[in-house]
């Protein structure tokens, strides 16, 4: 069974109805093949594999630019001007088991930097 959708073919198992995936045999023919129960189809005509990735906003790094939002102030000298006080915020831009990165404003010159 052949299903549409926006442009995108998949192919999915005539036996077990799961996705069936690309795959090479080992005479280098190319099939699709079902994860699930094991069952393969020869491709007809030229298969073309792709994948877009969406970004969410929780995968940006975000740096507040309107000075109306209340942030926390802490002691932190600016490397631009040398000003000793900078809002601060952190985000998880690595993996999970990794620290923090902390981001830094300037309350004077409004220079960010960060500290991972």
């Amino acid at each position: 069974m052949l299903q549409r959708r926006s442009e995108c073919l998949m192919e999915f198992c005539d036996k077990c109805g799961a996705m069936m995936v690309p795959t090479t045999e080992d005479d280098g023919s190319r099939v699709l093949k079902c994860r699930s129960c094991g069952h393969t189809k020869k491709i007809k005509g030229r298969l073309t594999v792709s994948q877009n990735i969406e970004k969410t906003p929780r995968d940006k790094i975000i740096v507040v630019e309107d000075d109306s939002i209340p942030m926390p102030v802490t002691k932190e000298t600016c490397p631009k001007c040398g000003n000793t006080d900078a809002y601060y915020w952190t985000l998880q831009t690595r993996r999970g088991d990794e620290g923090a990165t902390e981001f830094y404003r300037c309350t004077e010159c409004k220079h960010t930097w960060r500290r991972y």
